[in-house]
């Protein structure tokens, strides 16, 4: 049995610019997608896919699923941030609520 969060929750709106590698020039992003999320602007230290630690300042709550690369840009409340780490959090079948997860700078 699968528990999403429900819909009423996502009070937010964000762009998401999935981070797709490096380009000669820089970072190369896909094309942006509008994504329904719950934004918690609460300063916290992370580690990253390295290993290291690092700060983030939001964590970013979208429906389970939902594509959100390491490295991508997502735009919320105004403001663009990079994304540290991405977790898909679900319980495997149990009756948990299932998301997905975004830590940003």
């Amino acid at each position: 049995m699968t528990v999403l969060i429900p819909e009423w929750v996502f009070t937010h709106q964000a762009i998401i610019e999935p981070f797709e590698g490096d380009g000669a020039y820089g970072p190369i992003f896909g094309p942006p997608v509008s994504e329904r999320c719950l934004v918690d602007d609460e300063r916290r230290l992370v580690r990253n896919a390295e290993g290291s630690e690092t700060v983030s300042d939001t964590t970013i709550f979208f429906p389970s699923g939902t594509h959100c690369p390491e490295g991508s840009r997502v735009t919320v409340n105004g403001r663009t941030t990079t994304v540290i780490a991405s977790h898909n959090r679900t319980g495997g079948g149990l009756p948990t609520p299932d998301h997905t997860e975004v830590v940003c700078r």
